[in-house]
C-alpha cells in the first residue's frame, strides 16, 4: 500500500528523534510490502527564521493532503527565555491543531518491566501499569481569551468549554475503554471550575450509552497523588487540555523516562503523531536524545492508517531493544552502557526487517554497531 506521511521535524531534538522513527517506518515498508512517501514541512522556532511565521501556509497544506503527520518536537530558549514575544513557536503547534481539528490527543502510559529499575516510584508500586489518557486539545485555557490591563498588572486567560466540544472526545474515550478494561476516570475540578461541572454532567450523560464502562471521577489534584500511589487503578482517563497536558507528565514517572511517552492528536480527518518530550534544546545535536517516544508515535501512526501488525512490529522491537539495553543516556540500567540515538535507530529498523531471526542471540550485538551478527 501507499501512503503520503508529512514530516515536521520541528525544533530542538525534533530532527534528530524523527529520523529514527523514519528509519523505522522504511523498515516496516520494506518487511511488509508499503511505500511511504515523505512530504517535509516547518513548524516552530526554524519556521519563525526561515518564513516570520511559526505555522506557514505551505505547511497547513501538505498536512492537510497527506495521509498522516509524523511531528518532531517545537520549542526554543530564545522564546522560553524571553515572555515578551509576540510571535512564538509553540502558537504554530497550536494553530496547526484549530486548523486540522484535531481535538483528541491520546497518550498511552506503560510500565516497561526492563525499565521498572530506572523509575523513582516503587517496583510494586508501578509493575504491570497501563492505561491511557484521552485529553480534549482544541478548548480550554489554552485557546481563551488573553488579556493584559493597560497598566501590565492584571492578566487574564478564559476556559471555555461547549458541550460539543467535550461530548466528541468523551465518545472516543469511552470507545477505547469499551476495547480496554471498560473504565473511564473523568479528572476534573468541579468543586471549583464552572467548566468541570459542565464536563461532568456532559460526560455523564453520555455514559448512559456505555452500559458496559464504569465510569468514575477525580479532583486532578487527587488524580495527580494517584497517578504515583497507585497508577494500575487507572484504564481510560479522561479529561480537559490544561489538566491532560499536566497529569500526563506527571504519569511519565511510571515509564523511567518521558523520552519513551508517545501520542497522537486525532480529528474526524487527520492525525497527528509526536513524542510529548519537547524540544530538549540542551541535548540538540548531541546524538543522545531517547528516540523511542518517536519510534513509538511511529507505530501509533500505523495503527492509524490500518496496519497493526506492522505497529506491532515497532512495538516488539522497542520491548527488544529495551531487554538488551540498546538504549540512551536516561533509561540505561546501572552498570550498563548507553548508546546513541542513531544507533538506536538503526537497532530498531535492523530488528524490524530481520522478524525471522528474532529467535537468535541478539546479546552478539555490538554496542558500537546495530548489525545483526
Amino acid at each position: 500500500m501507499k501512503f503520503t506521511i508529512a514530516v515536521i521535524p520541528g525544533d530542538g531534538i525534533g530532527p534528530e528523534v524523527t529520523a529514527q522513527a523514519k528509519k523505522a517506518l522504511d523498515a516496516v515498508a520494506e518487511a511488509y510490502d508499503h511505500i511511504f512517501l515523505y512530504k517535509e514541512a516547518q513548524l516552530g522556532s526554524c519556521a519563525i527564521e526561515a518564513t516570520g511565521n511559526p505555522l506557514p501556509f505551505e505547511t497547513i497544506e501538505i498536512c492537510k493532503n497527506a495521509d498522516a503527520i509524523l511531528f518532531g518536537a517545537v520549542g526554543d530558549p530564545k522564546y522560553d527565555n524571553d515572555p515578551s514575544a509576540k510571535i512564538r513557536p509553540e502558537q504554530g503547534l497550536l494553530q496547526l491543531r484549530k486548523e486540522l481539528d484535531l481535538y483528541c490527543n491520546v497518550r498511552p502510559l506503560k510500565a516497561y518491566d526492563n525499565l521498572i529499575s530506572t523509575s523513582p516510584l516503587k517496583r510494586e508500586v508501578i509493575k504491570n501499569s497501563d492505561f491511557v489518557i484521552y485529553r480534549e486539545l482544541t478548548g480550554g485555557i489554552y485557546f481563551g481569551k488573553k488579556e493584559l490591563s493597560q497598566d501590565q498588572k492584571t492578566a487574564s486567560d478564559v476556559s471555555t468549554y461547549t458541550v460539543d466540544e467535550i461530548s466528541r472526545v468523551t465518545h472516543l474515550a469511552f470507545q477505547a475503554a469499551q476495547k480496554r478494561s471498560k473504565k473511564v476516570t473523568l479528572v476534573d475540578k468541579a468543586n471549583v471550575l464552572e467548566t468541570s461541572r459542565l464536563w461532568r454532567k456532559t460526560v455523564a450523560e453520555i455514559a448512559k450509552e456505555y452500559k458496559d464502562v464504569k465510569l468514575e471521577y477525580l479532583f486532578v489534584d487527587n488524580a495527580a497523588m494517584k497517578l504515583i500511589l497507585d497508577p494500575k487503578q487507572f484504564d481510560v482517563i479522561l479529561t480537559e487540555n490544561l489538566f491532560g497536558d499536566m497529569i500526563s507528565d506527571v504519569a511519565s514517572a511510571l515509564c523511567g523516562s518521558i523520552g519513551m511517552l508517545a501520542s497522537s492528536s486525532i480529528g474526524d480527518k487527520n492525525g497527528l503523531f509526536e513524542p510529548i518530550h519537547g524540544s530538549f534544546s540542551e541535548a540538540k545535536g548531541k546524538d543522545i536524545a531517547n528516540p523511542l517516544a518517536s519510534i513509538l508515535s511511529a507505530g501509533m501512526l500505523l495503527k492509524y492508517l490500518g496496519l497493526h501488525e506492522e505497529a506491532d512490529a515497532i512495538e516488539r522491537a522497542v520491548e527488544k531493544s529495551l531487554a538488551l539495553g540498546i538504549t540512551t543516556e536516561d533509561i540505561k540500567r546501572k552498570m550498563q552502557k548507553s548508546t546513541t540515538t542513531s544507533k538506536v535507530g538503526d537497532f530498531i529498523a535492523d530488528y524490524i526487517t530481520n522478524q525471522d531471526d528474532s529467535n537468535m542471540n541478539f546479546q552478539n550485538i555490538h554496542m558500537g554497531q546495530s548489525t545483526i551478527i
